[in-house]
């Protein structure tokens, strides 16, 4: 039998806390596994425990102290051990802080021998009432909060917590939120993610049912997403979709790229170079902090250029007038050789 888990992730320890109880309490037979770890000793603790209390504890001293290898090593390992333990119908599987839920998804998605025990029935992500709109837009890094997840880790707490929020199938606030700040995340996330104060309302067979569907949850987190958005100009929240067939021209990208990256919004998408034409280049940034990366092959569709950014307040006046000249114009000389992007990109002849 597989046995249903809920994922937890989020960037405060406090509102995953008191989400993880709400979860014990609402999932029938459920047994949490919690995992923190402590990027100056290298060590991964893991916390399993049910309604009768902690179950077990257990250090684990990680070669490398970050994501991939926590979940490498002791998540997916002590996953299946529960699972095939046979005491509990369900599991909580509380994330380290900062750990995208993206990866566990990933990774079991692509084990099928994993697959035959566990299988993810809801990613649920922990929000804070007190200041969500800072914790999404605002420029903190997680490592300034004490969260980071590796000695290296110079994430943005708004880049993390709007793609947990965009990965989400449940968002679920610790305390009541204001209308702003459940508007901007009910614009960020799926739409047909449940937004609420609190797991309580949902009720277990829902969480524990299929909620999550892998395939769907890439479709609306992809960097290439090309479902019909529209603008969004209400409840204090708005949202401007740009897109255009042309390539942005390398040069006016690195000159110019604060133009789109900066400010207190949210900012993903795509794009493609003229010095890349076979490649899709994903764009995600969140409070002024930007990452630009190689995505995949453009394969047999035609390339295209898409970024979609998100606010609150009103939208700024240059974001079109600024993404328009980034872009290459008709008979417009195409660069060559280098781009000056190979440090973000990779060297342009492993780009073909």
């Amino acid at each position: 039998m597989r046995i249903p888990v809920v994922l937890l992730s989020g960037v405060d320890p406090d509102a995953m806390a008191a989400t993880m109880v709400g979860l014990q309490f609402d999932l029938p037979s459920t047994v949490a596994c919690r995992h923190h770890i402590d990027v100056e000793r290298g060590m991964l603790t893991r916390t399993v425990s049910d309604l009768t209390g902690v179950v077990e504890t257990h250090e684990t001293l990680l070669e490398h102290a970050c994501v991939s290898c926590a979940i490498r090593e002791d998540i997916l390992p002590t996953l299946e051990r529960l699972a095939r333990d046979g005491r509990w119908r369900s599991i909580v599987a509380h994330l380290p802080v900062g750990a995208e839920p993206a990866h566990l998804c990933a990774a079991l998605d692509r084990d099928t021998r994993l697959a035959r025990h566990l299988r993810v029935s809801a990613a649920v992500t922990a929000l804070s009432a007190r200041r969500p709109v800072r914790d999404l837009l605002g420029d903190d890094l997680l490592a300034e909060r004490g969260h980071h997840c590796a000695r290296d880790d110079r994430r943005g707490v708004g880049e993390v917590l709007a793609a947990m929020v965009e990965h989400a199938d449940v968002v679920a606030f610790d305390d009541a939120a204001e209308p702003v700040a459940r508007g901007l995340v009910r614009t960020l996330a799926r739409p047909d993610a449940a937004v609420l104060d609190g797991v309580h309302s949902l009720g277990g067979e829902v969480l524990l049912g299929r909620l999550h569907q892998h395939e769907r949850t890439l479709a609306w987190s992809s960097p290439v997403r090309t479902d019909a958005l529209g603008e969004v100009r209400a409840d204090g929240v708005w949202r401007v979709d740009l897109q255009s067939l042309q390539p942005f021209h390398p040069d006016r990208l690195l000159e110019s790229l604060e133009a789109l990256g900066s400010g207190a919004h949210r900012s993903r998408g795509c794009f493609w170079l003229p010095t890349r034409p076979g490649r899709a280049l994903a764009w995600d940034g969140a409070g002024g902090q930007l990452s630009i990366g190689d995505h995949a092959s453009w394969g047999s569709r035609r390339a295209f250029t898409r970024i979609v950014l998100t606010g609150v307040g009103t939208a700024p006046a240059h974001l079109r007038p600024a993404f328009e000249h980034l872009l290459l114009g008709p008979g417009e000389e195409v660069p060559r050789g280098e781009d000056g992007l190979e440090p973000w990109l990779g060297p342009i002849r492993d780009a073909a």
